[in-house]
């Protein structure tokens, strides 16, 4: 009679051993960090259970079915997409979905140039397809909400990084991009400066926009800014090429020969005088504070530096311009014939 209680003994600590394992020890079936699973609205456990040993996210069906009936997992699942760390238990996983803890979606945004841009970076990210998202953000009446319009969209979008669910509605996510827009304006006098330059905030986003593709150093951009503030003032087209780029829908130009300056487009600013109807890109943070923050000068024509260093000169009238032009489309013209003989400069 002991030696069986001694065996029964045995057994339970053994079970009980082999249940805390399937339990309580690693359940995952993949090698990489982490696995991302959906779950779609209305699944009930065995919905889970395929989803889960489908996409190879467990090993332990037994354990993770046990742990889920224990914690209550199954009885209110919330839809979404969760994310598994190699390595966990099917206790942790089950606990994840019980609390419903979906996991947390970064949408980064950095220089976006057409809406096509952005619909495909949050289809990518989240349930909305990107075909969804396009035909949203170009329905003036969709984005009547926000307060906007499809040409000023991106004035509502400053670059940065946002955390979102990933089915979260577009609506939500645009929401959230627009009112961290209206912060970041609130912040730093930012409104002031704008009142101060005589331009609306989608005005001074605009015109970023077109400082942000003119170059990357940003002790140009402030005499770029500076330029085309002057020429605003003075009522002068503001002949940016890359509003011509846009106006093409080609940003591979290197080159803008006058042919290209007759498109009819209103974003052609060497056609239409003023500001384009909205940004040509998203421009970054420090972009928008260096047109705020540009100086005055008597500038009024820029032109890269022949050297290719993707400096400019910047001059007040428009011989000394002339001159300078010059330089540089001699110093093109010599790199695109050795280009095309496969001399080096």
């Amino acid at each position: 009679m002991k030696k069986m209680l001694v065996l029964v003994l045995v057994f339970l600590l053994a079970l009980g051993g082999i249940i805390a394992w399937l339990v309580m020890g690693p359940a995952t079936a993949f090698e990489e960090k982490s696995r991302y699973f959906i779950i779609p609205e209305g699944a009930d456990k065995s919905t889970v259970m395929r989803i889960l040993r489908e996409d190879k996210i467990t090993n332990s069906s037994a354990g993770l079915q046990l742990a889920g009936v224990v914690l209550g997992s199954w009885k209110k699942i919330r839809p979404g997409k969760y994310e598994v760390k190699q390595g966990q238990s099917a206790f942790q996983i089950a606990r994840m979905i019980k609390n419903g803890r979906l996991a947390e979606m970064k949408l980064v945004i950095n220089k976006i140039r057409t809406r096509e841009d952005l619909a495909k970076l949050i289809g990518k990210q989240f349930s909305t397809d990107s075909a969804t998202v396009m035909a949203f953000i170009s329905s003036n009446d969709s984005l009547r909400q926000f307060q906007t319009d499809t040409a000023l969209l991106f004035t509502r979008i400053i670059p940065d990084t946002y955390i979102f669910y990933w089915n979260t509605p577009l609506t939500k996510i645009i929401q959230k991009l627009a009112d961290n827009s209206a912060s970041f304006w609130q912040k730093n006098n930012r409104l002031a400066k704008a009142k101060a330059k005589g331009l609306s905030p989608e005005e001074i986003y605009t015109l970023a926009s077109i400082v942000e593709e003119e170059t990357n150093f940003d002790s140009d951009k402030y005499k770029i800014a500076s330029v085309y503030l002057n020429r605003l003032g003075k009522k002068m087209a503001l002949q940016a090429c890359p509003t011509i780029k846009y106006a093409m829908k080609d940003f591979t130009l290197t080159r803008i020969y006058e042919k290209y300056l007759s498109n009819p487009s209103p974003y052609n600013t060497y056609r239409k005088p003023g500001l384009p109807p909205g940004p040509i890109c998203t421009p970054a943070p420090k972009t928008i504070d260096i047109v705020l923050d540009a100086p005055g000068t008597d500038y009024l024509f820029f032109v890269a530096k022949s050297d290719f260093s993707g400096y400019h000169h910047f001059s007040s009238n428009y011989a000394e311009h002339d001159r300078y032009a010059k330089e540089y489309q001699k110093a093109l013209d010599q790199y695109m014939a050795n280009k095309q003989t496969g001399k080096k400069l």
